[in-house]
């Protein structure tokens, strides 16, 4: 009987055998068409990004700048506008177009060309605004925009300037991102202060007109306050709103008359001594004749430097009314 159970066992072994032979070729099977598979699968080439260059933008036509405007897809749409924007705002007739368009009397063609200029104007591109000519036609579009029924400017507990005209408070963007990029030199010589912020309702009196004007300065937060207190910063615009009733001289009353000779003495030291007082000296003391003599060849000197600069100048007339001393800017050399 020992040799039936040799048999059953080899033949269990067998069988064990051929069942792990016939698991592993049919894994290798497996395997070897999987692999077949994904070597005979053909995958879609992968996009490679492509960049705009210039030449590509400018190569673009208005028809194809027209239908991409047009187009279902949000980027492909956004790249246009930024293409049309860049082009109108480097063209200089159309930027010339707009800026006076935004000069015109009817307020419609007015409001559209500001909001045209918005449009196309960033941070980067805000240079080309800083112009005589912009100044002069963003000044003029305020003026065309002041509103005869204003309230008094005397309100310090709430803000006026979200009520303003659209059109006022376009113009008012722009002039704020100027003067905060650059400076207000060339608002003031546009007569910003003359022709649009003095005729600001801010009281009938002199005295309650400088009030308004300081308390709005002092309570407010608005593009306009922003603008206000640049100019107010500065020497050509100080000297604008003391012509204008909005800020008040420098008292004088109560300075030395000596303060030019002291000046005087200090800037020739050498030629006096350190313990010298003017104020002890008579009218008629050497030294007091030789600091005049001084004080006269300054002015001199002064006036002679300022006949002699070269002076610049430009007439911004519409052609509605005479050429008027309100319609030329000069210019001060550098």
């Amino acid at each position: 009987m020992e040799w039936l159970s040799s048999l059953a066992t080899t033949d269990k072994a067998i069988k064990a055998a051929l069942i792990v032979h016939g698991v592993a070729l049919v894994g290798t099977v497996l395997l070897a068409l999987d692999q077949w598979r994904s070597e005979s699968e053909t995958k879609p080439p992968q996009p490679k990004p492509q960049y705009i260059t210039q030449d590509t933008e400018d190569a673009l036509k208005l028809g194809t700048l027209d239908t991409l405007l047009g187009h279902y897809n949000h980027a492909i749409r956004e790249t246009a506008v930024k293409i049309v924007c860049d082009r109108a705002v480097n063209d200089k007739d159309t930027l010339e177009q707009l800026l006076w368009g935004i000069t015109r009397p009817n307020y419609d063609e007015r409001n559209k060309n500001l909001r045209a200029l918005a449009v196309i104007t960033d941070p980067h591109s805000l240079e080309k605004l800083h112009t005589w000519k912009a100044y002069a036609a963003l000044v003029r579009s305020l003026e065309l925009s002041l509103d005869p029924d204003q309230e008094v400017l005397d309100h310090d507990d709430w803000d006026e300037y979200p009520l303003r005209d659209m059109a006022e408070k376009l113009c008012l963007m722009f002039i704020s991102q100027l003067v905060n990029t650059f400076d207000c030199e060339k608002l003031v010589k546009a007569k910003f202060v003359e022709k649009w912020l003095s005729k600001q309702n801010w009281g009938t009196t002199e005295d309650e007109r400088q009030q308004n004007f300081s308390a709005y300065l002092r309570t407010k937060s608005n593009r306009l306050a922003e603008i206000m207190s640049s100019i107010r910063q500065s020497p050509a615009g100080r000297e604008a709103l003391q012509k204008c009733g909005l800020f008040p001289y420098p008292d004088v009353e109560d300075s030395e008359p000596d303060d030019d000779d002291t000046r005087l003495v200090e800037r020739f030291s050498v030629l006096f001594p350190e313990t010298l007082d003017v104020s002890n000296l008579d009218e008629d003391h050497p030294t007091r004749v030789l600091l005049r003599s001084f004080q006269t060849t300054s002015v001199l000197e002064n006036q002679r430097d300022r006949n002699q600069r070269h002076r610049e100048a430009m007439v911004l007339n519409d052609g509605s009314g005479p050429v008027t001393s309100d319609d030329i800017i000069q210019r001060d050399p550098a």
